[in-house]
């Protein structure tokens, strides 16, 4: 795992603070474990992990004005001081406009500021500590450095209700460990914090003029091929070490046997049309976006295209054909990478410690399977889903805006899939009282659900579709939460309701749609944490904030069409010269993913019973260790319980004792307590919270 940390402290300890790290309260030294300096006195900040020298750059003005930006960032150095300029008058938004996905640092004198970015992949923490702010680009080492205890509240927000920010709000599952928001910066004045948007919103009662269609799409494929050639562009330090002999073996078969991947670009190519799009525009850009000549798969300068085939769950032969259509293209390697039980969901619970939990635990060995034959810099599709299809509560945000024509279309698909005239009325119906329902009247209508106990949904699409047209809906896993814990989240509701500045500043559609993204961006980093192979890079460009700033300047018109999603790329590869895709190339399918999910769940239901025989969560109180066994018996025998759910719960109580063996700390000098569990953990919350200072390890 890499990260960013570091602090600004109060005026009156700044002589307690040095570059070599600082001074705690017992007197001690302290400074990040494997860390280096990027800058120091009075506030320093450090890099942490295996960062490649081209991922790190510092770029100063003067002694009190320097600017430093981690990750893949395609602004040049010249681009970097010019922005200092305009950040001395605390300009901000520009310095997330560059292509890529990064983290930048700006100091001006005391001033310290820290941009997240849109989608809330890259995300900032910060915590108080020595009479100032600690801050870092992951929340474990902030919970380390002020021996945090376990925020059960927070978690319990994350079963009950994981895609309504107001019920999670800025916590973290540390106590006293912040998040700012997706679309904010964190600014330090000599310890003291603010958080401030750099984004404008859009008015709820005055709607953004329409943007034109063509126009919008060409931003996304502008936004889109700048983002490819950031990474395309960037120098790449991979070691190139043949990893030793193996008979019968080449160089990349040896490198992915010992989870090295192969020197080079590479990308994922199925049927979906998002890393499709990714892998085809990489491999036709000009210059060298593959493997380097000479090594990996001896194909030259062809692009990797890597495609997982599950032989455990079948059903997958129109998609292996597409992409092999696709690979016909002469810059292409077309891998195909199989998979028996060994890498279904739940198979392999074994893993590394993640920052935060997140569902994608149970399938990262499964991710890790298919990752470890790509390349060293490997393109993703992920969160193109969020950006470019429409949340159906953007169908309340039409109707606001008095575009009903626009709705025929989409209701017209969803009644098709049922079957039933009755549809558009119920649809029609429930956007009708979404676009008239405040807020916060939203938020204690949800509130009382939890309370009561209601979490039953129609079925199918259109069951779907009406259990999102509300400001927030229950999480799949809350029907399966104690009273006590669901309670507890219905009071963190209902407080939302009252707090200053209360209210999304948005249409309920772009609220919804923006926290979706949200969640699936904190998930994506989870994954690419558990994933993680050794010198190894997974891009997603579609969450990159350019990126996102496209996407959302579609119109909701057009976004809300059935299909809108692959017709976007379709266009987005003409323009870039691509013009030839198979046929169904773009079709939308879930089912193979659910159907793995229900089979994983078959073969590893025992190891899931005794994984929950004396679980964690219960101990906290989340959840009776009874109902949760019952829950994973029926869904592996076939009952149609959401699957999404029961891997919420999986993946928590994975992460809940990955967390709590951990032993050591993120930092040097940190005070010689008691780190170990206690043997013996009775079932209580506080008991198990005692176990916080078993959040220090060495991770």
């Amino acid at each position: 795992m890499r990260w960013l940390v570091g602090w600004s402290s109060a005026a009156a300890g700044a002589d307690r603070i040095g570059s070599a790290g600082a001074t705690g309260y017992d007197g001690e030294t302290v400074q990040p474990v494997g860390s280096q300096l990027l800058w120091g006195d009075p506030d320093p900040l450090w890099a942490v992990g295996d960062w490649r020298p081209d991922e790190i750059r510092v770029v100063q003005s003067d002694a009190q004005t320097r600017i430093a930006v981690l990750g893949t960032c395609g602004a040049s150095d010249e681009q970097l001081r010019v922005s200092l300029f305009a950040a001395r008058g605390g300009a901000l938004r520009h310095l997330t406009a560059w292509p890529g996905s990064y983290t930048a640092v700006v100091q001006v004198g005391r001033r310290i500021t820290v941009c997240g970015d849109l989608a809330g992949a890259r995300p900032v923490f910060h915590t108080p500590w020595a009479g100032g702010t600690a801050y870092a680009t992951a929340a474990l080492p902030l919970a380390d450095l002020v021996e945090a205890n376990l925020d059960f509240a927070h978690l319990a927000a994350l079963l009950a209700a994981p895609d309504v920010p107001a019920a999670l709000h800025d916590s973290t599952p540390y106590e006293g460990v912040r998040r700012i928001p997706p679309g904010h910066a964190l600014i330090l004045r000599a310890g003291a914090r603010e958080v401030a948007g750099y984004e404008p919103v859009a008015s709820l009662a005055v709607a953004a003029p329409p943007a034109d269609p063509d126009s919008a799409v060409d931003a996304v494929r502008d936004a889109l091929v700048e983002a490819v050639r950031a990474r395309l562009s960037a120098p790449r330090h991979v070691p190139d070490i043949d990893p030793g002999p193996v008979p019968g073996m080449g160089p990349a078969e040896r490198r992915a046997a010992r989870g090295m991947p192969v020197p080079g670009i590479g990308a994922d190519l199925s049927g979906g049309p998002a890393s499709g799009t990714l892998a085809l525009l990489a491999a036709g850009l000009p210059g060298n976006p593959g493997t380097l000549l000479g090594h990996g798969t001896g194909a030259g300068e062809r692009l990797l295209a890597v495609t997982f085939n599950d032989l455990a769950v079948g059903g997958r032969e129109a998609e292996l054909e597409r992409a092999g259509a696709l690979a016909a293209n002469p810059r292409l390697h077309h891998v195909v990478v199989t998979g028996g039980e060994d890498v279904l969901p739940y198979a392999d619970l074994d893993g590394p410690l993640t920052d935060e939990p997140g569902p994608s635990l149970v399938v990262a060995a499964r991710h890790r399977a298919r990752l470890a034959s790509g390349s060293a810099d490997h393109f993703t599709g992920y969160g193109a889903r969020q950006v470019l299809d429409a949340h159906p509560a953007r169908l309340a945000d039409l109707l606001m805006d008095r575009k009903r024509r626009h709705l025929v279309r989409p209701v017209a698909a969803l009644t098709r899939a049922d079957g039933s005239v009755l549809v558009p009325a119920r649809v029609y119906g429930a956007a009708r009282r979404l676009a008239r329902t405040p807020y916060g009247a939203g938020l204690e209508s949800l509130a009382e659900r939890l309370l009561r106990r209601r979490f039953d949904e129609p079925a199918g699409a259109v069951g779907a579709s009406l259990a999102a047209l509300t400001w927030g809906g229950p999480g799949p896993a809350a029907r399966w939460l104690t009273g006590e814990a669901l309670a507890e989240v219905s009071v963190r509701l209902q407080g939302a309701t009252t707090r200053s500045g209360a209210g999304p500043g948005q249409r309920p559609g772009e609220h919804r749609a923006r926290a979706a993204l949200a969640r699936h961006a904190a998930d994506v980093r989870v994954l690419e944490q558990a994933a993680e192979i050794r010198s190894q890079r997974l891009h997603s460009p579609f969450l990159d904030n350019q990126v996102v700033r496209a996407c959302r300047a579609l119109p909701e018109a057009l976004r809300v069409q059935p299909g809108a999603r692959a017709a976007i790329l379709r266009t987005v590869l003409e323009g870039a010269g691509v013009g030839e895709l198979p046929p169904g190339w773009g079709a939308p399918s879930h089912a193979p993913a659910a159907v793995a999910a229900r089979a994983g769940l078959r073969v590893a239901v025992d190891g899931l019973m005794d994984l929950f025989a004396t679980p964690l969560l219960a101990e906290a109180g989340l959840v009776e260790a009874r109902v949760v066994r019952k829950a994973l018996r029926a869904a592996a025998q076939g009952e149609p319980l959401p699957l999404d759910g029961l891997a919420d719960l999986v993946s928590l109580e994975m992460w809940l004792r990955r967390l709590l063996a951990r032993r050591g700390t993120c930092w040097t000098g940190t005070p010689a307590r008691a780190r170990a569990v206690p043997s013996g953990i009775t079932p209580q919350r506080g008991a198990l919270a005692s176990g916080g200072g078993a959040l220090t390890s060495g991770g």
